[in-house]
């Protein structure tokens, strides 16, 4: 019988550490802390609610993130 593939767990981490942050630079940091998926959005953007493991999701403003949250 096959074994399951293994899903990795996302990177342990604090998504209000990102608040405040410049968008180039949060994105930068969040892929060295292990995410594989680093997305931008503008305010009140229409979003899947899919959860995708090893996702971080940024809301920026003014180059700026005001929000933040893993999935």
């Amino acid at each position: 019988m096959a074994s399951h593939p293994r899903i990795p767990e996302p990177p342990r981490d604090t998504p209000e550490s990102y608040v405040g942050l410049d968008a180039d630079g949060a994105a930068r940091l969040a892929r060295t802390r292990g995410w594989h998926v680093v997305r931008a959005l503008p305010p009140g953007a229409i979003v899947t609610m899919e959860y995708v493991t090893g996702r971080i999701n940024f809301e920026v403003e003014d180059d700026t993130v005001t929000r933040c949250w893993i999935g």
